[in-house]
């Protein structure tokens, strides 16, 4: 498998439950909560691709795996 750039890679936060990036990569949205799911979490972490919708501008990120600090994206999100 390609490894991916850490330039493909956003941070988010888990918070009670709920899924917060802090700044949203597409329009610099601060403290942006998430519609992500636990079990969408738990899909990216497992490796599943996981499309994420961000609800500030619908901006679309396609998450190809996450760890607990990361999303690995298909796209450079990081300038």
């Amino acid at each position: 498998m390609k490894i991916i750039p850490f330039e493909n890679t956003w941070p988010y936060e888990k918070v009670m439950g709920d899924i917060y990036i802090h700044t949203c990569p597409y329009c610099g949205s601060d403290n942006v909560l998430t519609s992500m799911k636990k079990r969408d979490l738990e899909n990216a972490l497992d490796g599943v691709k996981t499309l994420l919708i961000m609800p500030c501008c619908k901006g679309r990120m396609t998450i190809i795996e996450a760890d607990e600090d990361y999303f690995w994206t298909n796209q450079a999100l990081r300038k």
